[in-house]
């Protein structure tokens, strides 16, 4: 990456988001004169969106990124691989970098305030694991309070189902409270009817770039040349539903009413001063899931329910990495395609106080935790939650991942 100290793009220096971060986005221009503003990427720099194909084409009209760059979404740009995702980061850097550059740049550089965010992919197959010990033990202890809360497979694969890609939102979408059937274990048979224990999953989302063929698998050391970044994401969850309907296959209408992103994806490159080592793990993996050297992610999580900090979950504990994630999906030879999306479980930590789930912070409803001055268990209708993420910057300075907000709305 260029060497550059500072950004000439007006309050962005030293910011959560200046050149050391960099994530791409979807945006489109409000009220442009004559009617609606097509889609196409953008990056983030401070409070504004670089609009980035017509400043590639200055210098090249013929720009194989810029056409990739008008386009409505990441898709495009992502499949042409890391080299193409490099060049970009670099030239990126040197345009917004460079005072020689602000008076062509600055046209293109518009505030957040005046555009308009959309989903920022297409997603292709979506797969959500289970990779946090704390949480995954936890739900044991809540769910089966007689049985060990480890299952005997979980610290030998990474536990995961396929979800519904179809219902990935934005961040700022509402979310209608779902339904389905639910049964309590004190009622003798099932009901239908709204859910009645709606709650969050504080997660981590990761995109696939380039794709693979079938048959073709991805080892733990491809990870970063098949993933183009990361997402905040809300896994929400109709507990009760969940519950009714898990043995024994598995989540189904308990998850697949929708599931949160953010607007923002946040390129590997500007994760390269955040990676830590794993907890631990024992056993030893197998060969396939081995990995050398720091595979875990330091980045810190903030659940905020109602405007009020619930929960402060730390990715750094998590039990399996990214990397071991994308090589257990692949390992029976499955594809992934450009767009793919699949992600962390739930981020919890040891404490009580950096739960990822409202199912964790109230112990299946039985201890209401504290939020706004008053108990809280699940989710009530009205509700907003936002997820925030940080992480080490290559600055030395935190930077910001995209933050994932949604509102509750009665059921339909």
């Amino acid at each position: 990456m260029t060497e550059t100290t500072t950004t000439w793009v007006e309050g962005a220096a030293g910011s959560l988001f200046d050149l050391d971060n960099l994530p791409y986005g979807v945006f489109s221009l409000r009220d442009r004169e004559g009617g609606g503003d097509d889609p196409r990427v953008g990056v983030r720099i401070g409070d504004h969106v670089l609009d980035l194909a017509p400043v590639a084409q200055i210098g090249d009209p013929a720009s194989a990124l810029a056409a990739a760059w008008r386009t409505p979404s990441l898709n495009a740009f992502m499949a042409m691989g890391p080299e193409q995702w490099a060049i970009a980061r670099e030239w990126i850097v040197e345009v917004l970098g460079h005072d020689v550059h602000e008076a062509r740049t600055a046209p293109h550089v518009h505030p957040l305030t005046a555009v308009e965010l959309h989903l920022p992919i297409d997603v292709g197959d979506y797969v959500d694991f289970y990779a946090s010990e704390h949480h995954a033990s936890n739900v044991g202890r809540i769910f089966r309070p007689d049985q060990e809360p480890l299952l005997p497979n979980w610290k030998h694969l990474p536990v995961g189902y396929h979800g519904r890609s179809g219902t990935i939102v934005a961040s700022d979408t509402d979310i209608v409270r779902p339904c389905g059937q639910r049964k309590a274990p004190t009622e003798d048979t099932p009901t239908y009817g709204p859910s009645r224990r709606l709650d969050i999953e504080a997660e981590l989302g990761f995109v696939v770039g380039t794709p693979t063929r079938l048959g073709e698998r991805v080892s733990t050391a491809d990870f970063a040349a098949h993933t183009f970044g990361v997402v905040g994401l809300n896994d929400w969850s109709a507990r009760d539903v969940q519950a009714w309907e898990y043995v024994p296959l598995g989540p189904f209408l308990g998850k697949s009413f929708a599931t949160s992103i953010s607007h923002w994806v946040t390129p590997l490159a500007a994760l390269d001063a955040a990676w830590t080592d794993l907890p631990g793990q024992d056993p030893e993996p197998l060969d396939y899931l081995r990995v050398d050297g720091p595979a875990g992610l330091d980045i810190t999580v903030e659940v905020v329910l109602d405007g009020e900090v619930v929960s402060r979950p730390p990715y750094a504990a998590m039990y399996w990495s990214p990397a071991q994630m994308l090589a257990h999906t692949t390992v029976n030879g499955a594809t992934v395609r450009t767009g793919d999306l699949w992600a962390s479980g739930t981020i919890s930590g040891p404490d009580a106080d950096q739960r990822g789930s409202l199912l964790e912070l109230s112990w299946g409803g039985k201890e209401p935790f504290t939020a706004g001055g008053r108990e809280r268990t699940f989710l009530e209708d009205g509700d907003e939650v936002t997820l925030r993420y940080t992480a080490p910057g290559t600055s030395g300075r935190r930077i910001a991942l995209g933050e994932v907000t949604g509102r509750i709305v009665p059921a339909r």
